[in-house]
């Protein structure tokens, strides 16, 4: 009898091994965020997605992607037949939401499409730490978006802390018509919805799916106290009624952060914040500067070259940071880049 229970067990012991190395408990999740280092592809060339939770941390392994519908081995997919894909990533019987991945035939020419975010924020606004969380929380998903911290002044005049940082946005605030602080604003134009760290999905979308068609790429140096830079423009198809907008930024400016939110630990005042991508200054007009449609053919490349004084507001030189982006005939930024002092930048194309 003693036999028999130990043989019993010693199959038991057997079989719970066999199932623990065949099947793999998945961790729930709350969201999943399905993204493409390519948003379009020649035919024949890979597109690599990434699997990430609404945290950051990636799941691409564990989990299944389909695309039209059917399950695809790893995370590498191409094909020979031209057209549109959706791709929809599972885990833990959770989905993300579908993206829309392109294959061509090679005639079209395709960039890196990025995100602007613009943020419209000050180091006296306690609900404002939320948006700045939200873009965190988007960088952690994807390199493939430019945020932009716009300060303003406090709209009460007797507000205990004053913000180094506040920049004149009036003209652009102005246009975009829409009251109140925070608020973060998508390629200009498109709210980002409230409660934005729970929203993350909105903006990681438009980095996807349909090409913009021009990409952006930049020179710059800083020598003493003059910043140089140029900034290239090339084109995909013919454009019109285009206009560039240049930004001078700031990073690692340290000052209190006022916090009525449960972010940051729920810090009330958080008194050494980091704010980073700090607007101190434009080199073009606010709205941007028109550039005549026939420069904006495809095939033609675009150039313009500012030379400009370090802003008198900027605390280090060293911690500066470029972008330039175009928008359209109704103010909605098409692509956009970031550069650094030094960079040299090549087009982004395939």
């Amino acid at each position: 009898m003693k036999r028999k229970l130990f043989a019993f067990i010693a199959l038991l012991s057997v079989l719970l091994t066999a199932c623990t190395e065949d099947y793999q408990i998945l961790e729930s999740v709350d969201g999943l965020v399905l993204t493409a280092d390519r948003s379009a592809r020649t035919v024949g060339d890979p597109i690599t997605f990434t699997v990430k939770d609404n945290e950051g941390n990636d799941l691409t392994a564990e989990s299944e992607i389909y695309v039209q519908g059917n399950p695809i081995e790893g995370a590498v997919f191409t094909t020979e037949a031209v057209g549109n894909y959706e791709v929809v990533a599972k885990y833990a019987g959770v989905d993300s939401e579908p993206i829309t991945v392109r294959f061509h035939d090679g005639s079209e020419t395709n960039f890196t499409k990025r995100l602007l975010i613009e943020d419209y924020t000050g180091t006296w606004c306690g609900y404002c730490p939320r948006v700045a969380y939200g873009i965190e929380l988007v960088m952690n998903q994807t390199e493939n978006v430019v945020p932009v911290a716009i300060h303003r002044a406090s709209l009460n005049p007797n507000h205990p802390t004053y913000d180094p940082y506040t920049f004149d946005s009036t003209e652009l605030e102005n246009m975009i018509n829409i009251p109140g602080y925070p608020k973060g604003l998508l390629n200009r134009m498109t709210q980002w919805t409230y409660s934005e760290p729970d929203n993350i999905n909105q903006p990681i979308a438009l980095t996807q799916g349909e090409n913009p068609k021009l990409g952006v790429a930049m020179t710059s140096s800083v020598s003493g106290n003059t910043i140089n830079l140029d900034v290239n423009v090339k084109f995909g198809k013919d454009f019109e009624g285009l206009k560039l907008v240049v930004y001078v930024l700031e990073n690692g400016l340290i000052h209190k952060q006022y916090n009525y939110t449960t972010y940051y630990n729920g810090e009330d005042i958080i008194e050494n914040f980091e704010h980073n991508h700090v607007l101190r200054a434009c080199l073009t007009n606010l709205l941007g500067d028109t550039v005549s449609s026939a420069d904006t053919r495809t095939g033609e490349t675009y150039t313009r070259s500012f030379t400009a004084q370090i802003p008198a507001t900027v605390e280090n030189a060293a911690n500066l940071e470029f972008v330039a982006f175009m928008v359209d005939a109704q103010g909605n930024a098409i692509n956009v880049r970031k550069c650094l002092p030094g960079d040299t930048q090549e087009f982004e194309e395939f």
